[in-house]
């Protein structure tokens, strides 16, 4: 019997509730993600976000799953390839809130730079990669069954690998931290007061993402206590048991949101039809508005607009949404302030109250005008009309 056969006969197989609670994590977490992934529609990049997000996670967990209990000896090629897809976890759940918030369209071409990070590290490890059996086996028993002898290695090999590898924990937590940040930004801009409004028996596509990033960020204080614990990987399956938790509270929210892969939450309307009729353009909805003041109207509606166009009130409600970012009021209005800044500054317009010139461009109201031009300007009708004249 070879010196490595002897050293993997001496690595005991433990399976212990802590085992059976991480392979129940592991076996829930991929059930949930082929659910989503395969159940959503192809073009809904949001679940498929979060279903990558929780292969990634799970695939992990597996990992540790090996490692805790010694199956990891029958696979020890494996151990520690999931280490890239650690740091997968906080672009794609930060992607997701952004994506599911913001109504952004995520393209990989504006995204990639988000994925640099895990490529990197993978790309550092190729040495370790390709290093023999017998320095896998000395890496998982240095991790996990410290007080064991180290196999004998060939010499000559590049151990440059260990610089960024040693690092690992420290660029985990940096990630996470970074991350964390964006999606807090993300949800205090979506905050309070410009979530969706709560609908009866169901979770809002805010509440969702707000719950699936405290558990995140939990998981990240616990692997910091863990990692300034211990100096390997026996603190690992605590860490292991906290994963876990999160995959089957991720699970009861989805499956609790009884509209989870319906077209009215995360699967937004303009979003679910963007497979449809793509005919009209931006750039025909924009002339028609434009033609004669046609936003100054201020009875103009988008069911009005969409039948002069000759379209459904979705379509142009998505083309518009997608195209410009802003909903058919703020599409209107922001024609509206252009021509009130106009006129304004304009001596043809200066017997006019301010009111007055709010009305000549579509407000029904002066706190209708005074609130829209405070929110494409940052400052008031009238401040901004003092300011112009002062430079």
């Amino acid at each position: 019997m070879d010196a490595i056969q002897l050293v993997l006969d001496q690595i005991p197989i433990k399976h212990d509730i802590v085992s059976q609670f991480i392979f129940l994590g592991v076996f829930q977490g991929f059930f949930v993600a082929s659910i989503i992934i395969f159940k959503a529609n192809k073009s809904i990049i949001s679940l498929k976000l979060i279903g990558y997000f929780l292969i990634a996670f799970c695939l992990v967990l597996f990992d540790q799953y090996l490692c805790y209990t010694g199956l990891m000896k029958y696979t020890i090629y494996l151990n520690d390839t999931s280490e890239p897809l650690v740091l997968l976890w906080a672009p794609l759940l930060y992607l997701f809130i952004r994506n599911v918030l913001e109504k952004e369209r995520l393209r990989f071409r504006t995204t990639w730079y988000h994925f640099l990070l895990p490529l990197a590290y993978a790309l550092s490890q190729i040495g370790y990669y390709a290093h023999p059996r017998s320095v896998k086996i000395n890496a998982y028993i240095a991790a996990y069954f410290p007080d064991m002898k180290h196999l004998h290695t060939p010499k000559n090999l590049d151990y440059g690998y260990q610089l960024i590898k040693d690092e690992f924990r420290w660029i985990l937590l940096l990630s996470g931290l970074v991350y964390t940040f964006l999606c807090i930004r993300v949800l205090l801009k979506k905050g309070p007061t410009s979530k969706p409004k709560k609908r009866k028996g169901g979770m809002d596509t805010y509440r969702f993402s707000r719950n699936v990033l405290v558990p995140f960020i939990l998981l990240m204080l616990i692997a910091f206590i863990i990692f300034l614990n211990h100096e390997n990987d026996l603190g690992d399956h605590y860490i292991g048991m906290v994963q876990a938790a999160i995959v089957f509270t991720i699970s009861i929210m989805v499956f609790s949101e009884s509209r989870f892969f319906q077209k009215s939450w995360v699967v937004d309307k303009y979003e679910a039809l963007k497979a449809q009729n793509d005919s009209l353009k931006i750039e025909e909805i924009k002339a028609f508005v434009q033609q004669n003041d046609y936003f100054a109207n201020p009875d103009i509606s988008l069911k009005e607009l969409s039948s002069s166009l000759g379209s459904n009130v979705n379509h142009v409600s998505k083309v518009i949404n997608l195209e410009t970012g802003n909903n058919f009021n703020e599409f209107i209005n922001s024609y509206r302030i252009e021509l009130a800044k106009r006129k304004l500054l304009s001596s043809e317009y200066g017997q006019l109250t301010i009111e007055a010139i709010g009305n000549s461009v579509g407000f029904k109201s002066k706190s209708a005008f005074y609130n829209a031009f405070k929110h494409f300007t940052g400052v008031s009708p009238k401040v901004f009309r003092e300011n112009m004249k002062m430079s």
